[in-house]
């Protein structure tokens, strides 16, 4: 007897396996943006450190996003070969590790060379937790999943935030080595944690070991009260075209439209997020200052990523994405515009609830893209294009920003209008699609 896998996964549905592994998965991910964010609040307290500017203290941030991008695109590639809990256990384990050493670089050429190790297994894990967690996943309510995954960013954004804050209330010296071990604790839970996570069954079949994949299933069955496989039945896989690879006919144009948004998206998340933290730290705006306001602006993402995951499922991947993609640029004119501390405090928490709104879509519209031999390559690829977004944006983008900060805003406004229309070209729409 022959049961499609997506129909095992439906019957499954989602329950205390899917929840655990959310938790998993989850922690690490809110590791994750804590050591991606902690570049703009650890900036001010690295120069005074070693003795440098704040521009030439986010080279660390240069560094990170570098190794983020070979990362994304090594250990991408890797988990479609491999495997994903080969590569998964791998990345976690060096992410804590060199996230915790970054505590005790005793030079600036240490820190970026600590740095730019932790970003390589940072730059693995994103795109394989979530390649990952949507074969677990059944079509009905896997976009709601996803966006709940990525929720986890706000939790990190917001833990810290908070780090940053505490460190500045009690008058810490060197306040960055705090932070690294902040952001550096979750991944080491991390670590253990991640020994529990099965093989993805759809990668065991794919790899035709079948056995194997019908045990996975089967371990997800009984933790979600369900009755167990037949002991002689025989899981399939739907047919999948046969695609070559990411640029092949059949998948060409999604390709080059979902990794222009990636881009797009990245230069102007990482771009607002990069420099925000100093800016209103230091100078401020009014009442639109300090870290205070920067735990609000962080708590703001929790409602853009409630939104996604309802838009997601109930409008679809598509249109959520265009929508938030929309009002991120709405959120970057009304900051140009703004004319008074009030309507600054208020553009900035629209940007903070749209973008990550964005990032939500995208991430639960991305992997479903792609089939099984390449959605870990996929993600990957993907996470290269956000990485090389966030490399610019410490970098290039400051020489915008070093003539207007409202000059830097309006270009990302562009950006994502830009990424809207990219987004409105794709060729396809996922809500509820079997995965092949």
């Amino acid at each position: 007897m022959s049961i499609p896998v997506e129909s095992v996964l439906s019957t499954a549905g989602t329950g205390p396996f899917q929840r655990r592994l959310l938790g998993i998965f989850g922690l690490v991910w809110a590791a994750d943006a804590m050591q991606v964010l902690a570049v703009g609040f650890t900036a001010a307290s690295i120069a005074a450190t070693f003795g440098l500017s704040v521009p030439q203290a986010l080279q660390t941030g240069t560094l990170f996003f570098l190794g983020m991008l070979i990362g994304a695109a090594l250990f991408g590639r890797l988990a479609d070969r491999y495997g994903r809990r080969r590569v998964l256990l791998i990345t976690v384990a060096c992410d804590a590790v060199f996230g915790l050493l970054s505590v005790f670089a005793p030079s600036f050429a240490a820190l970026l060379a600590l740095r730019f190790l932790t970003g390589i297994a940072v730059g693995g894990t994103l795109p394989v937790d979530y390649a990952m967690m949507a074969e677990f996943l059944p079509p009905r309510n896997r976009g709601r999943w996803l966006v709940m995954l990525e929720g986890f960013w706000a939790v990190g954004t917001i833990a810290v935030a908070l780090a940053a804050w505490a460190a500045s209330i009690a008058g810490i010296a060197d306040a960055w080595r705090w932070i690294f071990a902040a952001t550096a604790l979750p991944a080491l839970v991390g670590i253990w944690l991640r020994f529990w996570v099965p093989e993805s069954p759809l990668y065991l079949l794919k790899e035709g070991r079948a056995e194997d994949a019908k045990r996975v299933l089967n371990q997800m069955l009984r933790a979600n009260g369900k009755a167990e496989l037949p002991s002689d039945s025989a899981i399939t896989l739907p047919p999948a075209a046969t695609s070559s690879g990411l640029l092949a006919p059949d998948l060409r144009r999604r390709t080059l439209l979902i990794l222009g948004i990636w881009f797009l998206v990245s230069v102007s998340y990482y771009g607002v997020f990069t420099w925000m933290p100093a800016k209103l730290a230091g100078e401020g705006f009014g009442f639109v200052r300090g870290y205070g306001f920067l735990v609000i602006v962080a708590l703001a993402q929790l409602p853009g990523y409630a939104l996604a995951a309802y838009g997601v499922e109930t409008w679809g991947r598509r249109p959520t994405l265009i929508g938030f993609l929309l009002l991120s640029a709405a959120g970057c004119a009304l900051f140009v515009g703004a004319g008074s501390s009030t309507m600054i405090g208020a553009s900035i928490l629209l940007m903070s609830f749209a973008l990550l709104g964005t990032w939500g879509a995208l991430y639960a519209f991305t992997p479903e893209l792609y089939p099984t031999e390449l959605r870990g390559t996929g993600m990957g690829v993907a996470g290269a294009m956000a990485r090389l977004g966030g490399l610019l944006a410490p970098s290039a983008v400051a020489l915008v920003i070093a003539q207007s900060f409202a000059t830097a805003i309006a270009l990302f406004a562009a950006l994502l209008l830009v990424a809207a229309i990219a987004a409105f070209l794709i060729d396809a729409e996922t809500r509820q699609a079997v995965l092949a």
